[in-house]
């Protein structure tokens, strides 16, 4: 997709913007003092944090079959090695206080390693099995490359009442990041270059409309094969309730994603069922997402409340994309609140195209669902049925967290070691723990820890024996934890 393949809304983005500009003489102002550029760079907002992490994983299975070359790795049958990594991210940048409406940010950002025993992951794929760093192949992966760069650069203008039009590369968080977020657990964090507009001048409601060029993803790799165009429109029901409507048009024609939504095959069937007769690894992955949510908390007492969320969004192909691109999510659940401890169930199903594809979340921060183990960043052909329970607890400033997951299939899937009938459902049991301290104002410090246990075998095909070439397609058991030190000034 090139930048004018959907010309309409961004048209609109560029009108907005441009209106905003031609009507400033006319627009209401707020009264704020007057300052000279000098006074607004000072009186500006620091964007500056210091975050060390470590991090320890502990997975099951044999090391990849091939090495990012493409070449057989001479050391495939051996075990995995744990992998232990320390980085340390710094975000060094300022945001400057109003000058005639105007405001500038700029952000730097410098990942680097303390210790290096871990599979970065980074060759230009993002998620899928040869998605591997070459020297440190037989570590389980950790994805926190190397990387400085620029992870903020706009400008910002407020110039009509209860808008915002902010233009270039920025952190995007919609909702609760499913869809579209800055992926900010990775120590790269995903970010967007483009044009955004937020206005409020609704009453109760809040408009998000924007025009993306590019994207940086968490492996620091830039994708400029297409474009973003989002519509998001947020009304308050109450002071915690939303109704939300979305829509997501994704033309990047590659994120990275071919083998992980469309699986391995490269020959007869599988080119056969994609678009053009490209290769799963090159398949075109745009694709469009549209859906509303219904969200809340529901106060009874001050010390009474109840919980709900009720969600349906629809997947399918856009600009060019596979037409196997086709399927549905949902999100059912509710719970309680007593004072500080909250607790919830909820069902997240992202569907199945009968073992084609499935509901893919592309851009969102996916860290956050299916257990925190990130066995399931990118949805298997079977698509999920994920059944948990979450609780929370406060105490002073600490904020306890625990959850379990049943994680089940959409269709049955083929199992390791069974024929063409022996199927199974169940890809496993997670469950994730974590106590955050909130040290003082500046500082936090936060214990994770996160389990998953295979259930039914998970195979790729049918009629997949229980040997090395067998190890393909496993899920596997997985351990990690993590200590994390963050200082924000």
């Amino acid at each position: 997709m090139n930048a004018n393949s959907h010309p309409r809304l961004r048209q609109v983005s560029v009108a907005i913007l441009l209106a905003a500009l031609s009507t400033q003489a006319m627009a209401e102002e707020e009264a704020l003092p007057e300052y000279t550029f000098m006074d607004a760079i000072k009186t500006g907002k620091n964007m500056t944090s210091f975050r060390l992490r470590y991090e320890n994983v502990d997975q099951d299975g044999l090391q990849p079959p091939t090495l990012p070359n493409g070449t057989a790795n001479p050391t495939a049958t051996k075990e995995l090695k744990d992998a232990n990594a320390l980085t340390l991210r710094s975000l060094i940048g300022w945001q400057t206080a109003p000058y005639h409406n105007f405001s500038f940010a700029a952000q730097l950002i410098n990942v680097s390693k303390l210790a290096d025993n871990f599979n970065d992951s980074t060759n230009s794929t993002l998620t899928n099995s040869v998605s591997n760093q070459a020297r440190n192949i037989e570590y389980a992966k950790v994805v926190d490359p190397d990387y400085t760069g620029l992870n903020q650069l706009f400008v910002e203008w407020t110039g009509i009442k209860n808008t915002r039009v902010r233009a270039g590369r920025q952190q995007v968080n919609l909702d609760n990041v499913r869809f579209i977020g800055d992926i900010a657990f990775r120590q790269v964090m995903q970010v967007f270059d483009g044009v955004s507009v937020f206005n409020k001048t609704i009453p109760d409601t809040e408009l998000f409309v924007a025009h993306f060029e590019s994207l940086e993803q968490i492996t620091a790799k830039h994708r400029s094969d297409g474009a973003l165009d989002i519509v998001n429109a947020r009304y308050r029901i109450s002071p915690t309730e939303f109704l939300v409507g979305y829509a997501y048009l994704d033309g990047f024609q590659d994120l990275g994603m071919g083998r992980a939504w469309f699986g391995n095959g490269t020959t007869g069937a599988a080119i056969a069922a994609g678009k053009g007769g490209a290769a799963n690894q090159t398949a075109d992955q745009g694709n469009k997402i549209i859906g509303v949510r219904l969200d809340g908390t529901h106060p009874f007492t001050p010390n009474y409340r109840a919980h709900y969320t009720a969600e349906y969004a629809k997947q399918s192909d856009y600009s060019n994309g596979d037409t196997r691109i086709d399927a549905h999510y949902y999100k059912l659940g509710g719970g309680f609140g007593i004072d500080n401890f909250n607790m919830r169930i909820d069902q997240e199903l992202l569907s199945s195209n009968n073992g084609k594809y499935a509901f893919q979340t592309p851009l969102g921060t996916n860290h956050l669902f299916q257990g925190w183990v990130d066995k399931f960043l990118a949805t298997p052909l079977e698509g999920i049925k994920d059944t948990f329970v979450t609780a929370t607890y406060r105490y002073g400033d600490f904020l306890f967290f625990a959850d379990y997951h049943l994680i089940d299939s959409d269709e049955d899937f083929h199992t390791v070691g069974g024929g063409t009938s022996s199927k199974g459902s169940r890809y496993g049991k997670e469950w994730n723990a974590a106590v955050t301290w909130n040290v003082d104002k500046n500082w936090m410090t936060k214990l994770e820890y996160g389990r998953f246990t295979e259930g039914d075998r998970y195979a790729l095909t049918a009629n997949v024996p229980d040997s090395v070439a067998g190890n393909r397609g496993r899920v596997r058991d997985t351990e990690k934890l993590w200590l994390t030190a963050m200082y924000t000034f």
